[in-house]
């Protein structure tokens, strides 16, 4: 039974998944924080500031996460090349990431300098809250090639599966943040009170204080001489080449994901103030409840790509089976709650102040949303497992391409015209949500048991070399 057990955890790789992925999901919980306490300051601070805080957030998001996306695909070059034993070529493959960042820099700031007056004045807001909006959207953008940079950065280190420097530099980041968010919102400990302009700026210098440590991590005479982070700084036109061949289409995947909800969100608002509060208090926990799945998500790329890297597809389906495991058992738990226990999790977004009558809608609602949410958890989950194994393997194109027909088919050409000329409730917007998600689910998994991402290689076949 001993050595049952033994061989059976040998071969399960747990051990092996928890460690490179407990800690990135750690991370993104980190910046999740960070992101909420933002919110919990601006709500304090005035209405207009939390109002325009989040059409602003989620607009300058997009193409932040787009150019963050692209400069992070390294790391699927960097495990390949770790698992392949070819620690030389990691420093050339992470400067490649460095120029894509500069140049996105360049981009992001023209953005942030040109777009923001014409960008809300489509939206259409107040004028009070239209301003704000201009201010949050132009610092974030001018400042993101902070942000592009420290996932570029973090390459080095998530790509060879040595994940806890991100979480703690992270963690630096939102220790910087959180006071400096309090200090200049409200302008106290002699700080000028700057609001809105003030949350910005110190989100830009969060980004900064992980940019400071990881290069000085990175950047030492002892990786200069396995990985040639210094050495390596020329532009290799064929590494660039080949990290935007596959890195732009793995990122649109995740910035059309995020552009589908965000269209969702703006479409359920039209069908009732009350559905609108429930929708986003459910978003809300489910950001929370899905970040694991992420965390995973972004292990698989990386140890799909070592083991890929090292010639065993075998060990790579072992990971992802292993990662399965660990995430449904999260998963079961916290379904458990939302299905038995949801006033548990609703509690902290519905105060007693509210009006009795809106409190008991939102909350009815919110409680039924949830039921659909556990579900959508689920496939969601698995989803997100099987499309990190593929874009370890570098088969991004289909799954860009996935999501460029399910997203307008299955969510917002349906939510749409529910909402528009069939007067549909929340809830069977939601179950657009459920079928959207379990569709590239299955698309997702369909592909990843075709197997042909074994075969695939995003850096070059030694038979080239």
């Amino acid at each position: 039974m001993i050595l049952f057990l033994k061989s059976w955890r040998q071969k399960s790789r747990y051990l092996v998944v928890l460690r490179v992925c407990l800690p990135l999901v750690i991370s993104l919980s980190a910046t999740t924080l960070m992101e909420f306490t933002d919110r919990v300051f601006l709500a304090n601070y005035s209405l207009d500031a939390i109002s325009a805080a989040l059409p602003a957030g989620i607009t300058s998001y997009l193409p932040i996460a787009f150019f963050g996306g692209v400069g992070g695909y390294a790391g699927v070059f960097i495990a390949q090349y770790t698992g392949r034993g070819e620690e030389r070529k990691i420093g050339c493959v992470l400067w490649q990431g460095i120029h894509f960042t500069l140049a996105s820099g360049l981009l992001l700031w023209l953005l942030g300098a040109f777009a923001a007056k014409p960008l809300f004045a489509l939206a259409g807001h107040p004028q009070g809250v239209r301003e704000l909006e201009e201010i949050y959207f132009s610092i974030l953008c001018k400042g993101a090639v902070l942000h592009v940079a420290m996932v570029t950065l973090a390459t080095f280190f998530t790509g060879r599966g040595i994940t806890r420097p991100v979480m703690i530099t992270t963690f630096l980041g939102v220790f910087v943040n959180i006071p400096l968010d309090y200090a200049l919102i409200f302008g106290h400990w002699g700080m000028p009170e700057m609001g809105i302009r003030g949350a910005a700026i110190a989100t830009v210098a969060a980004w900064g204080t992980n940019v400071i440590c990881l290069v000085g991590l990175i950047f030492t005479k002892e990786n200069n001489r396995r990985f040639e982070v210094l050495k390596n700084f020329h532009f290799d036109r064929k590494i660039f080449i080949r990290l935007m061949r596959f890195g732009v289409p793995g990122s649109l995947q995740f910035t059309m994901d995020i552009l589908a909800f965000t269209l969702f969100i703006l479409l359920v608002g039209r069908i009732g103030l009350a559905e609108l509060a429930a929708t986003n208090i459910v978003l809300s926990i489910n950001a929370l409840a899905f970040m694991p799945s992420m965390g995973v998500s972004q292990g698989m790329s990386i140890l799909v790509g070592q083991a890929l890297g090292r010639g065993k597809p075998g060990l790579a389906s072992t990971y992802v089976a292993s990662g399965c495991h660990l995430l449904m058992l999260y998963i079961l738990v916290i379904d458990l709650v939302f299905i038995f226990a949801p006033d548990l999790v609703l509690s902290p977004f519905l105060a007693a102040g509210q009006a009795a009558t809106t409190h008991q809608t939102v909350l009815q609602l919110s409680r039924s949303l949830l039921h659909i949410v556990a579900a959508y958890l689920f496939f969601d989950a698995l989803y997100m497992v099987f499309s990190g194994a593929l874009r370890g393997a570098g088969d991004t194109r289909f799954m860009m391409l996935a999501i460029a027909v399910v997203s307008p088919v299955c969510l917002i050409l349906p939510v749409y015209i529910g909402v528009e000329y069939l007067q549909i409730s929340a809830h069977s917007a939601w179950l657009w949500v459920l079928c959207f998600v379990t569709v590239l689910f299955l698309l997702s998994a369909w592909r990843f048991w075709r197997g042909a991402w074994k075969k695939m290689l995003v850096i070059e076949d030694k038979k080239q070399v």
